[in-house]
């Protein structure tokens, strides 16, 4: 199914009601489903813009005031991941000179 301009307006009226100093939302429709945008205002370096999109069926549940707001929340924890440029999963050499290993 897919998502309508009243879809779009529903999904802007929740993230309108959401503001937080380091990121921006706002909503369009692409391909027939709503897109969610969220940006780093001002990065001190360039990051990517994270995108998700919201389903007409999601937009139409009873619950879509929590089950967004859960969306959200989690699509935050993933593009603040996301951001890492390096982890201790990384697959790289040991520095030279250095041995692996405790």
């Amino acid at each position: 199914m897919s998502s309508d301009p009243t879809h779009l307006d529903l999904v802007r009226r929740q993230l309108a009601r959401y503001e937080h100093p380091l990121m921006s939302f706002d909503a369009e429709l692409n391909s027939g489903e709503v897109e969610v945008r969220i940006r780093f205002k001002n990065p001190p370096v360039p990051v990517h813009t994270y995108t998700f999109q919201v389903h007409g069926r999601d937009a139409e549940n009873p619950q879509f005031e929590w089950t967004f707001q859960r969306q959200l929340y989690d699509c935050l924890h993933d593009y603040l991941v996301e951001m890492f440029t390096r982890t201790p999963y990384n697959r790289e050499k040991a520095p030279t000179g250095r041995k692996p290993g405790p």
